[in-house]
């Protein structure tokens, strides 16, 4: 509000100056700021408006100053007019761009809907909530990618990051989840899921990208989870006692799309996990978030965060202590999602 004002004001004081210094004082010619400044914060049709003031107040002063029985009257008047033409053609430029990025911005939420859903807030007696924050300021969409299923086989949940950003990752990012989305309904092993993701990844990457990525399957008749990680980050259990844990595979594994260097396929292994653990999921753009004296976060430490009574406001005070610790902004997409065991 205060900055369309700006070019009346500029206008207002460069005619108080003029009047003030008489014919010798050769302010005349700043009467085109209000134009100038009017293209880089208003519309086309408003940089017109204020440069036709900006003439008529132009043309009047150079009357009274008597200017315009010498060159410099008509000299002032024509850079008030070529600085209104200019900032006319300014102010259009620069609408179509802002034009062109709200539909950019538009697209990229339909597209993030459609590769981030909303994942279920209650499911198979777990409730669930995820926070997502991007390196990029204003991005919504990234590399980094989570869904939970609800299968035959119990709760199926997926993490993972894509190897680079852009793009590229997306498209990475949207075949992985497509993949997972259907498989996690057909196979009845992690294993078998792993496999089918890899394959995958391998075809549709082309040996140039992978997706580090863990996988978890918990059943409400069993008081336990089994994983299967992809060269992920471990997942990190916090115990109804307050106790963490941070399971580990028995060997590591490679990322998918990498598995044909590696003769050894990853392998499931189980953990306990009963009513009122629970049970964090993340990428390494949380604990490799580096403080001001080059320190990664230590999760382990900040896990009480999460004992509270609701799992979106726990989840919401660990995502902003991780910036916290960062002092500013992160270097690698963050994603986190928690699942809480409620029991039947």
């Amino acid at each position: 509000m205060v900055l369309s004002w700006l070019p009346i004001v500029v206008m207002a004081v460069v005619a108080g100056m003029d009047l003030a210094a008489g014919p010798a004082g050769g302010f005349l010619p700043l009467v085109s700021l209000g134009p100038a400044f009017a293209g880089l914060i208003g519309t086309w049709r408003r940089t017109a408006l204020i440069g036709g003031i900006a003439l008529l107040l132009c043309a009047g002063l150079g009357i009274y100053d008597g200017l315009f029985d010498t060159r410099r009257g008509y000299t002032a008047l024509a850079s008030v007019a070529g600085v209104t033409l200019a900032g006319v053609l300014a102010a259009g430029s620069r609408m179509r761009r802002e034009a062109e990025l709200a539909s950019v911005r538009s697209i990229a939420e339909v597209a993030q809907s459609v590769l981030q859903r909303p994942v279920p807030r209650h499911v198979g007696g777990l409730r669930v909530a995820v926070s997502y924050t991007s390196a990029v300021a204003e991005s919504r969409i990234g590399g980094d990618l989570y869904e939970v299923v609800a299968s035959p086989y119990g709760v199926r949940v997926i993490v993972g990051d894509v190897q680079g950003k852009g793009l590229a990752a997306v498209e990475t990012a949207a075949s992985v989840l497509g993949v997972f989305r259907e498989a996690a309904h057909d196979e009845p092993d992690l294993a078998l899921l792993a496999a089918r993701l890899e394959r995958t990844v391998a075809r549709e990457a082309d040996g140039e990208k992978f997706v580090t990525a863990i996988l978890a399957e918990m059943r409400t008749d069993e008081r336990a989870a089994a994983f299967l990680s992809c060269g992920h980050p471990p997942p990190m259990i916090v115990r109804k006692d307050g106790s963490v844990d941070f399971p580990h595979p028995p060997s590591y594994t490679v990322p998918l799309g990498l598995g044909m260097h590696s003769g050894e396929a990853p392998q499931v292994y189980r953990s306990a996990f009963a009513p009122g653990d629970q049970l964090l999921l993340y990428t390494d753009g949380v604990t490799e978030a580096r403080g001001a004296d080059g320190t990664f976060y230590p999760l382990r430490e900040r896990a009480g965060l999460l004992r509270t009574s609701d799992a979106e406001e726990g989840l919401e005070a660990l995502r902003a202590d991780v910036v916290r610790h960062a002092n500013g902004p992160l270097h690698d997409d963050a994603a986190m999602l928690l699942l809480r065991h409620r029991g039947r």
